[in-house]
């Protein structure tokens, strides 16, 4: 000890002490942190990595909100058990659910988009109809695999059963026709959703990708009386495949937070099917998730490949566009269209390219706002995810990416739960 210090007064050399006491406390502290984050990101190899994956999946809820897999239902060699499925090109079945730790899918009763006229609404109706029988046909099918689930606690149930959650959504609003009470004869069906337009325009709003017929503007008249009809059952609105006039006013007009079942972010694809960076904002403000798409047009610009495009053109008019098809000429069309990725491979996006994906929706929105809608059997399908037995590579990368359990079990069903949860609290509101 120097001189000064020897005959410093009591208090200073008290006040010196506690000062250096204190010191030496937060370097500890200090020390711990470092320690501790270095221990955070130590980098787990692939097998750690799919072992925390894994357990994961075991634990929290995994919910992929659009696949068009009911398509498959009416057409021969598709087994929804899976142990026999022999249909091309199919991403889900129970077996693959399984297999990929996936606890939930909504099924959606497609219908692709014709005229717009009281004799086509009859005939689209039937359609669906016919759809939404043949989803809880074939669900009935395995009671001890699957279930029909049509409230947000049904995923618990079932997971706690070993049982696959099969809830249920009707893809474009166009077979609704004139007929408001038909939302509700869905509604009662099990569906609890509706995309409210596909890839042309209908009598409801704009599609994102035609905007050169009806309702230019958006949403029409009937269209609101839509929005109003489905807050007041408890059904989602979901925005996907609308245009960008046309989510503004569902944005207005929805009195609960709404849902994008499968889109990606414009800004790392674009594509008039995902949304910008506006959009996202204004989704998150009002509540809602963005469940992110893995077809690979929505993730990244594919190189062209000119004879593959021109073979589908093709097709579509060898087969009048898939309208008005006979069941067998159904089947056709599909094994002709499937053959298509063998005689002319397209190169895909990659797990790491839809995760970018995540990555910025969450930059963009937070972490509370983000999904996953795959897409599966309408065209999703990724390098590394290309059906539902490898759901747990999404995972496996966002772990490698940093994302927390807490994170990832939003991301995989919590923030789509929440939505679904206020819209149905709205509903007991207003009846």
């Amino acid at each position: 000890m120097s001189f000064v210090e020897e005959h410093r007064p009591a208090k200073i050399k008290l006040k010196l002490n506690t000062m250096r006491r204190i010191k030496f406390v937060v370097i500890l502290i200090s020390l711990g942190f470092i320690i501790s984050c270095n221990s955070g990101n130590k980098k787990l190899t692939d097998a750690e990595l799919i072992e925390h994956a894994s357990a994961l999946h075991k634990d929290m809820i995994t919910i992929d909100t659009h696949n068009d897999t009911p398509m498959r239902f009416l057409r021969s060699g598709f087994d929804f058990g899976g142990e026999k499925n022999t249909a091309r090109g199919s991403c889900v079945d129970l077996l693959k659910m399984e297999k990929g730790g996936l606890d939930a899918a909504f099924f959606a009763a497609f219908i692709g988009q014709g005229e717009c006229t009281p004799e086509k609404y009859k005939e689209v109706n039937a359609h669906v109809l016919e759809i939404l029988e043949a989803i809880h046909t074939r669900v009935a099918l395995y009671p001890d695999r699957a279930g029909i689930a049509t409230i947000p606690d049904d995923v618990y149930r079932l997971k706690k059963e070993s049982k696959r959650a099969i809830y249920i959504g009707v893809e474009n609003g166009y077979p609704i026709g004139t007929d408001i009470t038909l939302i509700k004869k869905y509604y009662d069906l099990g569906a609890r959703y509706i995309t409210l337009c596909h890839t042309s325009n209908n009598q409801i709003c704009t599609s994102s990708t035609r905007k050169d017929t009806l309702n230019k503007n958006g949403v029409s008249e009937f269209g609101r009386k839509v929005i109003k009809e489905m807050n007041r059952l408890g059904m989602i609105v979901d925005i996907s495949h609308i245009s960008d006039s046309s989510f503004y006013d569902v944005l207005q007009l929805s009195l609960a937070p709404v849902i994008a079942s499968h889109s990606c972010s414009r800004t790392i694809c674009n594509n008039p099917r995902n949304l910008s960076d506006e959009m996202l904002v204004k989704l998150a403000e009002k509540g809602g998730v963005v469940q992110m798409c893995i077809l690979s047009d929505y993730v990244k610009v594919i190189e062209k490949n000119p004879k593959r495009d021109s073979a589908r053109v093709a097709l579509r008019k060898k087969y009048n566009n898939f309208q008005n098809l006979t069941p067998e000429q159904d089947s056709l069309a599909t094994i002709d269209w499937y053959q298509l990725d063998v005689d002319y491979p397209q190169k895909k996006a990659t797990v790491a390219d839809a995760v970018d994906h995540i990555d910025h929706m969450v930059k963009v929105m937070g972490i509370d706002h983000v999904g996953i809608g795959t897409d599966f059997d309408g065209g999703g399908g990724i390098d590394g995810c290309k059906d539902a037995s490898q759901m747990m590579n999404i995972t496996v990368e966002l772990l490698r990416r940093g994302y927390s359990d807490n994170d990832i079990k939003k991301i995989w069903g919590e923030n789509f739960i929440r939505v679904f949860r206020k819209v149905q609290e709205l509903s007991n509101n207003l009846n």
